[in-house]
């Protein structure tokens, strides 16, 4: 369900402005869309487990609230994001 070091670090570098750059917005959504999809395919095995459902709906909440804010802030970087992880708008 979490991912190594080298797959943070690979994440980080894909869309981090620098190789210490964890705090940008870009990259908290990229952790947490990472985190979504395990945690996704763990709550299709597990149909009975509520209480990493809840932990997945709320990490869904918290990308939605970084990508509103990145939308107020720069529409393109938005659409880029949005493009290269595959979501929609």
């Amino acid at each position: 369900m979490t991912f190594t070091v080298e797959e943070k670090n690979d994440i980080i570098k894909k869309y981090g402005s620098g190789p210490n750059d964890t705090g940008s917005p870009e990259v908290q959504v990229a952790l947490l869309t990472a985190r979504i999809t395990a945690l996704t395919e763990h709550c299709k095995a597990e149909k009975q487990d509520r209480h990493s459902r809840r932990g997945l709906l709320k990490l869904v909440n918290a990308r939605r609230s970084l990508l509103k804010y990145i939308k107020g802030k720069s529409l393109t970087r938005y659409k880029t994001l949005i493009a290269s992880l595959g979501l929609r708008s």
